[in-house]
């Protein structure tokens, strides 16, 4: 749990640790309802909201810009510590203040509602109740939000305990059961709790079927059981019951909220242009489907028992997109946007100054329109278990599987921009040539235990060709491992998925060795880098942290071979880099800082593959 001191200041932006007027990206714990997040930081501010959609325009983005990004502060008036933690079994957020007069907790949670939409579905209510637990406790809430990632002007109009905030695009309501004050553009409340006495906030996106309505303290209590009652119903359906069974069940309760129910898509991370580096330029939106991300979540939420999501998941990939429609780049795109749409056009919003100064903030995804042949067997080995461990896949899936093995058989061999989205020019990457291979041999799996028509004897011919391609050019004498890219000397984190993927057996001389290379190459205490861009140069300038995943695959291949003691260390070193909830972002820097989108689905799928195959290995 987060213990941090917590001025609350009198007027203007939030007073925050140091004067940069931010708290660090992991200072965050996120709430939703499966169709968008918001993070609240440990001192009771929400830092980042989009309404009414992961991908819409921000409400509230401090995060991004102290000054004109907008938030929701709700804490103690005097000096306090915090903490933070969850709801124990739920997404239900609580952060405590604890102070000379009394103690206080503020409980943030956003109600789930039905997934077909319409009507109270679109409300997206986000709901913070406030109690005093001991003592008298004066708070004060400041609500300001700044519509369109803090483009759009808004007008207010205040209706007793209700004001209303318009803007172009978008309406809220804001309720609470203390009385408000209009402050300019924002609405102020200060107000005195005795112990036991509390007091409710709710905030609700208005227009067209929902009007606004007012949030009392019984229907704040009743939606407060029924949100908590939603997660743990949810959460019973894990069969994990292994050594991390806290950890992985939050990385999974994680993993459910980065899903969007009316799709069932899976995003990769809900926030936009957190940096990989402070005052670095590798800022990236995250808020979209990627094949590979979703496909990996699909596997370790198949590994947990979590079949609906998966099922969901196969609805979307049916009902929104459609392979084989003849894009430049191959019949799949590496991503899409949670509607499933394919245009993701990237831009800067160069009115934001980006996470302590980190520019630029970015919009949208250029990487779209990348060619990444890795994407097809990320996606078939997730479609093979599904097939194996859910419910078979129908004909017609079966005929878009044969498809996309069709093409793969046809282009597995071109360069492309590979796993890591480089944007330094195509490669004959390994790990390409790797998933290939995967997409091959489990569509070959496939077929076989279900007697499906497919032309095997030339997709094995491909198969065939691509194990010794990779063997002959994918392997380096000088480093007696395998490396990047063929006939290079580069090594890559990403071949650790090499005896995960079932290419190469786990205790392989070539594999150990590889092993022993990255370790000595890649590995700072536990930490796993990408790759070294000074060797491989990426197109991008400045440094990058370790990469989680990478890390947690470490674990697993350490496990694969048999080296549990290692295995487990450095498990549980990477244990220790998780925010106060278990949250990871996408990177870690050299100082234990979490770096980068937060929190991100690879991380958490990641933990929890390398937890159920370390749990089931130590016995």
């Amino acid at each position: 749990m987060a213990d941090t001191p917590s001025p609350h200041p009198a007027s203007g932006a939030p007073s925050r640790p140091g004067a940069s007027g931010y708290v660090p990206i992991a200072e965050h714990g996120l709430i939703g309802d499966l169709r968008t997040v918001a993070l609240v930081g440990s001192d009771g501010t929400i830092d980042w909201y989009c309404c009414p959609a992961f991908d819409a325009p921000s409400v509230f983005a401090s995060v991004l810009d102290a000054e004109r990004g907008g938030c929701f502060e709700l804490a103690a008036v005097q000096a306090a510590r915090t903490k933070q933690f969850y709801f124990p079994d739920t997404n239900v957020l609580i952060t405590r203040f604890f102070t000379e007069d009394g103690v206080g907790e503020v409980q943030d949670f956003m109600p789930v509602t039905g997934a077909s939409g319409g009507g109270e579905a679109e409300r997206h209510r986000l709901i913070r109740r406030v109690l005093c637990v001991r003592g008298t406790l004066p708070f004060r809430a400041r609500v300001a939000p700044r519509f369109n990632y803090g483009a759009d002007p808004h007008t207010l109009q205040a209706q007793g305990c209700m004001v209303l905030f318009e803007s172009a695009t978008l309406s809220l309501a804001l309720t609470a059961t203390v009385p408000l004050e209009i402050d300019g553009p924002d609405v102020r409340a200060d107000f005195k709790l005795d112990e036991g006495e509390s007091a409710v906030f709710a905030l609700d996106q208005v227009g067209g079927e929902v009007a606004p309505r007012r949030c009392a303290h019984l229907e704040a209590e009743e939606q407060f059981s029924a949100t908590v009652a939603y997660w743990r119903r949810w959460l019973a359906q894990s069969r994990y019951r292994g050594r991390w069974r806290e950890r992985v069940h939050r990385s999974a309760l994680t993993l459910k909220l980065l899903t969007y129910a009316p799709t069932g898509a899976i995003i990769a991370a809900p926030t936009t242009s957190l940096p990989e580096r402070i005052g670095g330029e590798r800022n990236w939106d995250y808020r979209y489907v990627w094949v590979r991300d979703a496909a990996f979540a699909v596997y370790a939420l198949l590994r947990l028992g979590f079949t609906g999501e998966a099922e969901a998941f196969m609805r979307f990939l049916t009902q929104h997109i459609s392979p084989g429609d003849g894009k430049a780049n191959g019949p799949l795109q590496i991503m899409y946007g949670i509607d499933g749409r394919c245009e993701l056009p990237e831009s800067v919003l160069d009115h934001l100054e980006g996470h302590h100064g980190s520019a630029p903030v970015r919009v949208g995804n250029a990487a779209a329109d990348q060619l990444q042949l890795d994407i097809y067997g990320a996606l078939i080995d997730s479609i093979y278990l599904y097939d194996k461990w859910a419910q078979p896949i129908s004909s017609s899936q079966w005929d878009d599987v044969c498809a996309l093995v069709d093409w793969v058989c046809d282009n597995w061999d071109q360069p492309d921009e590979g796993v890591w989205e480089t944007r330094g020019g195509r490669k004959n990457f390994l790990y390409s040539r790797l998933m290939c291979w995967v997409a091959i041999e489990r569509a070959i799996r496939l077929a076989n235990r279900r007697g499906l028509p497919a032309d095997l004897p030339r997709w094995r011919q491909t198969r065939d060709a691509i194990y010794r391609r990779i063997m002959d050019r994918g392997w380096s004498a000088g480093r007696q491992a395998f490396v990047q890219y063929e006939d290079g000397d580069v090594l890559d984190a990403a071949m650790l998925m090499m005896p995960l993927a079932k290419f190469i057996a786990p205790t392989d001389p070539k594999w150990l060795s590889t092993l022993d290379a990255l370790t000595e190459d890649l590995v700072s205490d536990s930490l796993v880098y990408r790759y070294d861009p000074r060797s491989s140069p990426d197109g991008l300038r400045g440094d990058e942290g370790t990469f989680s995943i990478c890390s947690f695959w470490y674990v697993e291949a350490l496990t694969r071979a048999g080296r549990l003691d290692e295995a487990r260390l450095a498990f549980e070193k990477m244990l220790t880099y998780a925010n106060h909830l278990g949250l990871y972002a996408e990177e870690i820097g050299r100082t234990g800082e979490q770096q980068g989108n937060f929190p991100q689905a690879f991380t958490h799928l990641s933990l929890i593959s390398a937890a159920y195959n370390l749990d089931r290995a130590l016995g």
